[in-house]
């Protein structure tokens, strides 16, 4: 078999770009030399470059997404993705690659522009019959009203950007006065747009689930705490190791297939490909679980959720990454 040519993009436009790298490089590490040649491209705001192992930089041409190194030109037969936040996230590069016909792991652009989007993926969600937490949207330039909007939730409420990942601008919010002011400044400092959501109590679990050859496979349950110290899991808890993970989450089989699920039936519900991460609350007293967000490209650092449910399978890190690029060669246009 003749190695193919693979973009792994990683890099972004936003503060997510740090854990991007961590995700590229353990993808790097993990994809078989034997079936794939790996090219590392870094986009940023300053330009898009391939970086060879020397840390040379070569610039993409951004009209055919080829490289040029000394007279010799490279064309990908597919792109993994390994970029969180904008434009990697929201479907910028997603509707790119589909314009030049270039298959690329993950969801495609329409849904990763609604995962994105929290306040439309709530409503997708809802509309699939997922239960989701109350919340209000409010837009920079057009909250007038917003004390009295805000005062139809219950609190404790969660204030977050409406736009992102990685809980960054992320804050929860006890009682209505200053201490809601200050965390709206915050979310506002992040994104035009900020949801206020209510808090809904239970115990915390996230899911992974991908698609190969049109059959679901849902990994195992990770339940996640925030630590003692911190206040919900937010970025520092994600990546600085301040949360403990329980894989597979100690759950009894009732609870754990109701989760199973709801988490195959947002993947449907949003048309995902490849690999997606689902956060869920589960609340005792319903006996349901609460969808909180949908990650359409999940991290995978060493320590990440989705490499301990791979391993917590039985599967290799190869294993996966090599099934998400041979279906997105086999499914996808060329």
């Amino acid at each position: 078999m003749i190695r193919k040519k693979i973009a792994l993009v990683t890099g972004g436009y936003s503060g997510e770009s740090v854990i991007s790298y961590r995700t590229a490089t353990t993808i790097r590490q993990h994809l078989d030399s034997s079936l794939f040649d790996v090219y590392w491209i870094d986009i940023t705001r300053e330009g898009w470059y391939y970086v060879n192992e020397s840390d040379q930089r070569f610039a993409v041409c951004k009209d055919d997404f080829t490289v040029k190194v000394s007279d010799q030109l490279f064309r990908f037969d597919a792109v993994f993705i390994a970029m969180h936040g904008t434009p990697g996230e929201d479907g910028k590069l997603q509707g790119y690659f589909d314009m030049l016909g270039i298959p690329y792991t993950g969801c495609d652009a329409t849904t990763s522009a609604l995962t994105f989007n929290k306040r439309y993926a709530t409503a997708v969600a809802a509309a699939a019959g997922v239960a989701v937490a109350k919340s209000v949207l409010l837009i920079k330039g057009q909250i007038a009203d917003w004390e009295q909007r805000v005062s139809a939730l219950r609190f404790p409420l969660f204030v977050k950007p409406n736009n992102g990942g990685s809980s960054i601008g992320m804050s929860k919010v006890q009682q209505p006065g200053a201490e809601l002011q200050a965390a709206l400044d915050k979310a506002f400092a992040e994104d035009d747009q900020v949801l206020v959501e209510e808090m809904i109590q239970g115990r915390e679990f996230t899911v992974g689930v991908f698609s190969a050859g049109g059959a679901l496979t849902v990994l195992p349950i990770t339940e996640v705490k925030a630590d003692a110290d911190m206040p919900f899991f937010d970025f520092v808890a994600k990546y600085q190791g301040k949360s403990t993970e329980t894989t597979p989450a100690e759950i009894n089989e009732r609870m754990a297939e109701k989760i199973r699920s709801a988490a195959q039936q947002v993947y449907r519900a949003f048309n995902c490909r490849g690999v997606v991460r689902i956060d869920f609350i589960f609340q005792a007293d319903e006996q349901q679980p609460y969808m909180l967000e949908l990650n359409s490209i999940p991290g995978q650092s060493e320590a990440s959720i989705i490499p301990q449910q791979v391993r917590s399978m039985g599967w290799t890190l190869s294993e996966l990454y090599k099934t998400l690029l041979m279906d997105c060669l086999s499914t996808q246009p060329q």
